[in-house]
């Protein structure tokens, strides 16, 4: 991951932290490295998708296990030195003002910790279509429903989950979602 690092520009990898950061406040679902790593590209660096989630994933370890451990910026900047001396100065000098102005507001309860585990819901979109034909069949008209899920791991990754259902298997989903909604009702 050090080697990513460096190829992230300071003001990236500023955001990339704070976001972590306000992720492991449950402040927002995740982090969208899909939407940081385009514009990272954007700008003219070659970093891909998966190289940016172990980034992400490395500094969400760092800053939990910091919190965990109580910390003080120095003490993090010092286990920084010691154990990853391959860090580049700019990436220390980043999570050091992030640590030192957000780091203390990490809430890292047992309860939170084992929730997180699960991954978070963040959105649903879906959309009706038909299928008018195909390869093999020239006159299909097969209504189907598409679902896009977007949820952010435990890690704090978003990504989209899509599957497409027929009609009664939509109808199904939205009863079990009614009898969802009326049970929240009650409590």
């Amino acid at each position: 991951a050090a080697d990513k690092i460096r190829l992230i520009p300071q003001d990236f990898f500023a955001e990339l932290c704070e976001q972590i950061i306000q992720h492991l406040n449950h402040k927002i679902p995740g982090i969208n490295t899909a939407e940081l790593c385009q514009r990272i590209q954007t700008s003219g660096v070659d970093i891909n998708i998966g190289d940016l989630a172990k980034v992400a994933n490395a500094l969400s370890f760092l800053f939990s296990t910091a919190a965990r451990n109580n910390l003080s910026t120095e003490e993090l900047v010092t286990s920084l030195g010691s154990g990853v001396s391959t860090l580049p100065k700019h990436a220390v000098q980043v999570i050091r003002h992030v640590w030192n102005e957000q780091g203390k507001a990490i809430a890292v309860s047992e309860d939170a910790r084992t929730t997180a585990t699960v991954g978070q819901f963040v959105d649903m979109k879906w959309k009706l279509g038909v299928a008018m034909s195909s390869d093999t069949c020239r006159s299909l008209k097969y209504p189907y429903v598409t679902v896009t899920l977007t949820v952010a791991d435990p890690s704090g990754q978003i990504t989209d989950k899509s599957f497409e259902m027929t009609i009664p298997q939509f109808k199904n989903f939205f009863r079990q979602f009614k009898e969802m909604a009326s049970v929240l009702e009650t409590v």
